[in-house]
């Protein structure tokens, strides 16, 4: 067994006590810095790997930390005005996944660079860590590279906004195939629209 499949077996077994003595040390360290860090390499190389992430230049790794939980719905004093099936403030979800509100929000820190992929790090009780893959568009060996120069086209302009990266077509119900995916594809909008 390689060092990569070692490394992802490990991490599939997130209830041993080896990563969970690990993760509460890292959860630690992750807490001391800012929201949107830059890490100088990735914490689970074989997930990124698996992701796009190249040990190469034009390649960087952002760490991002966000709020746990559910998305209260803004009502002064409780009030919503409208049909009683919308009155509800609490237990509301947000329509994106919390992987995907990271990657916006280094998208939008980080203008200049592209967001190809992110992955889970950990969490404690208040908060979730993220690591987003992020290209810059500008750099000769990404321009250069045929594996990877799509992504300097103008088109892939924020596309972690968009719905466009793997977390981003999954609230969209673009992981799903078949019958059951029917009404979700190009969109669910533009499907209504049929």
């Amino acid at each position: 067994m390689g060092a990569y499949k070692y490394l992802e077996e490990l991490w599939k077994k997130k209830q041993s006590d080896v990563l969970k003595f690990v993760t509460r040390v890292r959860n630690w360290e992750f807490r001391q810095y800012s929201a949107i860090t830059r890490v100088t390499r990735p914490t689970r190389p074989d997930k990124a790997r698996r992701l796009g992430y190249k040990r190469k230049q034009g390649y960087v790794i952002y760490r991002v930390r966000v709020n746990r939980g559910g998305r209260k719905k803004v009502a002064p004093k409780g009030v919503v005005d409208g049909k009683p099936v919308n009155e509800g403030i609490h237990k509301l979800k947000a329509g994106r996944s919390l992987r995907a509100l990271a990657e916006q929000r280094a998208g939008k820190a980080l203008g200049g660079l592209r967001v190809l992929n992110s992955y889970w790090v950990g969490q404690d009780g208040k908060s979730k860590f993220y690591e987003i893959i992020m290209i810059d568009p500008f750099h000769t060996t990404i321009r250069n590279d045929p594996r990877i120069n799509w992504i300097c086209k103008d088109k892939q302009k924020h596309r972690e906004c968009r719905g466009l990266t793997s977390a981003g077509k999954k609230s969209r119900g673009l992981k799903v195939r078949g019958h059951r995916a029917k009404k979700a594809r190009p969109s669910v909008r533009s499907n209504w629209y049929r």
